[in-house]
């Protein structure tokens, strides 16, 4: 009779373990069926911001669901995505994130850093790269080819400056890396976004500067501000008269990228489809046209790949940051 028992109450755990195992999959199935939130760690406005109401409003007709893009800047994206990380794992919190929040602040900060991409979070789709190109003040800076601005910062060591969107930003470790590649000097001058290091550049405050090509076009059409060459591995298609870094120091690359990512542990079907609808949104020639429109390239790639994205940008920014021996509090 015990044993009876014993074997009916072992099989009702069974069943109860097999139901339950049953709903989620269901759940899943029928995701969402709620409101899903996508934290944007950047103010409203910018180019991330633009990037994340576009997919979202892709998902909410393809999915039937409200997706609401919540902005929660501050601390170089640092509070949005612990914001991502520390949220349920079900799918209704995701998010979109960059380079500096995936690649750079885990070495920039270490210990202190809030979350750790590899273990508090997980990939679901890379959807753009944005070039960063090198630009003078013509007033300034003679030099209008890159072979000539590096003899000029050979002719003045820790003379010229460089501005940037922030201590820690792609945008200051191209600067980085371009000084340990040429064995020039330069003094960093940051700011608290790139609208204020421009203002900055045109009236002559710094003297240069890598930054996101959309800012940058217009003051170039003008003959305000000289672009010198891009930062991508190869020249870029809005101006394939304009030459790549890496056409004269050989492996320069300084591009920034965003992707969508969830809290870790989210369920890999809830992943998998929300990557397989972003990834077909980015591959529509009209989402390649307005991207293009904003400076970017669209791109459309999967988790796996986009976490290798993540582990090779982190190991190749901690040389530049360990070698510059940059340090945040």
């Amino acid at each position: 009779m015990k044993l009876r028992s014993t074997m009916l109450a072992a099989a009702c755990l069974l069943l109860a373990q097999f139901a339950g195992a049953q709903t989620q999959v269901h759940a899943q199935d029928a995701y969402p069926t709620r409101a899903v939130t996508i934290v944007v760690p950047f103010s409203a406005g910018g180019t991330a911001d633009i990037f994340a109401r576009m997919v979202g409003e892709h998902l909410q007709k393809k999915l039937g669901q409200p997706f609401l893009i919540e902005n929660v800047g501050g601390a170089g994206s640092i509070i949005g995505v612990t914001r991502i990380a520390r949220a349920a794992p079900d799918g209704y919190t995701i998010g979109l994130a960059s380079t500096s929040a995936l690649a750079i602040n885990p070495t920039l900060y270490g210990d202190k850093l809030t979350y750790q991409p590899d273990r508090d979070l997980v990939p679901i789709a890379q959807i753009s790269v944005v070039p960063n190109a090198l630009v003078v003040n013509p007033s300034r800076i003679a030099a209008r080819t890159v072979p000539e601005l590096i003899a000029y910062m050979k002719a003045n060591p820790g003379k010229v400056t460089f501005g940037s969107a922030g201590a820690g930003t792609s945008q200051h470790l191209a600067g980085e890396l371009f000084q340990q590649m040429t064995g020039t000097t330069m003094v960093h001058v940051p700011y608290k976004g790139s609208s204020q290091m421009v203002t900055d550049l045109l009236s002559g405050q710094i003297d240069l500067a890598f930054d996101n090509i959309p800012l940058l076009l217009p003051h170039a059409a003008s003959g305000t501000l000289a672009l010198l060459a891009v930062a991508t591995p190869k020249r870029a298609d809005f101006d394939p008269k304009l030459p790549a870094v890496a056409e004269y120091l050989p492996g320069f690359e300084a591009v920034a990228w965003h992707g969508f990512i969830a809290p870790a542990n989210t369920p890999k079907p809830i992943i998998d489809r929300l990557s397989a609808e972003i990834r077909a949104f980015m591959q529509l020639p009209a989402t390649a046209k307005k991207m293009a429109e904003l400076g970017a390239v669209a791109v459309a790639v999967e988790p796996e790949e986009f976490s290798r994205t993540i582990a090779s940008e982190t190991k190749r920014w901690k040389t530049v940051i360990e070698t510059a021996n940059i340090k945040m509090n």
